[in-house]
């Protein structure tokens, strides 16, 4: 096993806690005197640590005589979304299986913990979700089978792997962290789900070609308030978004960037100290 460390600002615990939401492996510890944190990560492999340090510095090591099988034996239960969805940690075929012998007419996916943020059950990705189900079942209600999505900032593809299920015709998913296009990419597979395509993409320097019927978007607040017009220029007219990773305390700026670039929110969902939001393209 391989050991990734880092100190870090007190200032950016709220970040590296969404970073790594869901890992099983991962510790943030505060130091004593209250202005730094140590954030680490146990992994697998040497290239999997060697990848976080890549993107956040920071230092590797090999740790020996570590029991791995048990440090990951850690399971969650299944997050449940509506009466629509579950999200199940959960690797092997067979026991997925077995929640959709137990939950019929729900989709079930399966998300593993890894290095990519996105399990599904943090506030940000399990409001998404919420959002998601209740678009579907508008479209499914106006009979829109050929809607499209879009989902930016992605992680692990849990919220396009999600749409398409729930009847998206296509989906792109979009990140800039390689190991989270790596780790979609392996999802897409375990999920068993056709017509997603995943994306190396910086949304800071990307130019939209089209346009998509629903776009999601869960990053850091700072990051969405600068790549607002490049959402915009993303969405169709009367098109819907949905956008999270936003910290209460910095939801009032956020939407006025957001209402600057053309955009009119709706439903706004505060869990915990996150808050999530639905808006349009005003026409």
């Amino acid at each position: 096993m391989y050991h990734w460390s880092k100190l870090s600002s007190i200032k950016w615990i709220d970040a590296w806690e969404e970073r790594f939401y869901g890992n099983d492996q991962s510790v943030i510890t505060e130091i004593k005197g209250g202005k730094s944190v140590r954030v680490e990560v146990y992994c697998e492999t040497e290239r999997d640590a060697e990848l976080i340090q890549e993107q956040f510095g920071g230092t590797v090591r090999e740790v020996k005589n570590q029991n791995w099988v048990a440090l990951s034996a850690v399971e969650r239960p299944p997050l449940k979304i509506r009466d629509a969805i579950l999200v199940t940690g959960v690797r092997e075929q067979e026991e997925a299986d077995e929640l959709r012998d137990e939950n019929p007419g729900k989709k079930v996916i399966q998300i593993p913990a890894e290095m990519a943020f996105g399990t599904g059950d943090h506030a940000t990705t399990s409001t998404c979700l919420r959002f998601l189900v209740d678009i579907s079942r508008e479209k499914e209600g106006e009979g829109d089978v050929g809607w499209h999505m879009l989902d930016l900032g992605c992680g692990t593809a849990v919220l396009a792997i999600a749409a398409r299920m729930l009847g998206a015709e296509t989906c792109e998913a979009h990140d800039y962290d390689p190991q989270a296009v790596r780790v979609s990419g392996q999802n897409l597979v375990l999920n068993r789900v056709d017509c997603v395509v995943v994306a190396e993409q910086d949304v800071l320097k990307w130019e939209p070609e089209r346009q998509w019927d629903v776009v999601v978007a869960n990053m850091f607040s700072t990051i969405l308030q600068e790549a607002f017009p490049t959402i915009v220029k993303s969405m169709k007219v009367g098109g819907d978004l949905v956008v999270s990773g936003i910290l209460a305390d910095q939801w009032d700026v956020t939407r006025q960037w957001g209402e600057d670039s053309g955009l009119e929110f709706g439903a706004v969902v505060k869990k915990g100290k996150w808050v999530t939001a639905r808006a349009r393209l005003a026409l």
